[in-house]
């Protein structure tokens, strides 16, 4: 089926033939002006700050529509942290010999990530991969070994990647069709819950908190639907943020800290999200 077929017939001219004519018009000063391109093909109009609104739009749009053409109904996100090597490889972050140790220590969490998809994705495959697809950050570290797992069994899974100052590509195991690029991180990470029936969490840095908070502040607020939060590696993570000490000081509720479930291993992760949903 062709675009035209699929947006229904019109006695108007699409806008991508438009687009094609558009490109044979005879060059003249006046065809190569900035102000005789298309409004929508024009980039440096696009990325003009008067446009925002309707980036932000786009981004919201693009991989909405491309993740429900695909079918995709739920996610499982992984997120953590970016630095994590697999097991026997370099720490390539390291800034100094502690760090080079324990992230070498930590790179057991990468193995745990990776089985963790496996696991997930083969649970996607009995709805043909339109629940509980896999969905990472898109770069290295726990990222990679989320995507990577999932591609062990020959399943989909989503990379939702994000521009930053210095260089970040996706990683080789996200789905090339399933992977996608962010300007605005409100959107991206939007698209990491709109369809979230589980978040797991890995030891990660700033990024892994400010995302991991943020899906805590949701469902503390009930703006997002109690589901399944796992925090992988329990020691990392009760020195990393202390819930008790807040709960004691009444800067949270008792009782928020039960939003959260503790874990080591990909099994027991995976056990709690069969038992919250009985699959």
């Amino acid at each position: 089926m062709t675009p035209m077929e699929k947006a229904g017939w019109t006695p108007l001219p699409h806008s991508d033939e438009d687009l094609e004519r558009s490109k044979s018009v005879p060059d003249t000063p006046q065809t190569r002006a900035e102000t005789y391109r298309l409004a929508w093909n024009d980039p440096d109009f696009m990325t003009r700050r008067e446009l925002r609104a309707v980036r932000l739009q786009l981004e919201l749009l693009k991989p909405e529509m491309i993740l429900a053409e695909r079918g995709i109904r739920s996610t499982v996100i992984l997120f953590g942290g970016a630095r994590l090597p697999e097991p026997g490889g370099e720490a390539w972050a390291a800034k100094n010999e502690t760090q080079k140790k324990n992230l070498e220590a930590n790179s057991k969490y990468y193995e745990e990530a990776r089985k963790f998809a496996r696991l997930c994705s083969r649970q996607s495959a009995t709805s043909y991969y339109r629940e509980y697809v896999v969905v990472t950050g898109g770069g290295p570290g726990v990222m990679e070994a989320g995507n990577r797992g999932a591609d062990d069994v020959g399943a989909p899974s989503i990379g939702l990647n994000i521009v930053l100052p210095h260089e970040q590509a996706p990683n080789a195991y996200v789905t090339p069709e399933l992977c996608f690029n962010f300007h605005y991180f409100a959107i991206r990470k939007m698209h990491f819950v709109m369809r979230a029936k589980a978040v797991a969490v890995f030891p990660g840095g700033f990024g892994t908190m400010d995302e991991f908070f943020e899906t805590l502040t949701l469902i503390q607020t009930g703006r997002m639907e109690r589901v399944p939060v796992i925090l992988f590696g329990k020691t990392f993570w009760q020195r990393a943020i202390d819930l008790d000490f807040l709960a004691e000081q009444g800067t949270i509720s008792p009782g928020d800290q039960d939003i959260i479930d503790f874990v080591d291993t990909a099994d027991e992760a995976w056990e709690i999200i069969r038992r919250f949903y009985k699959l």
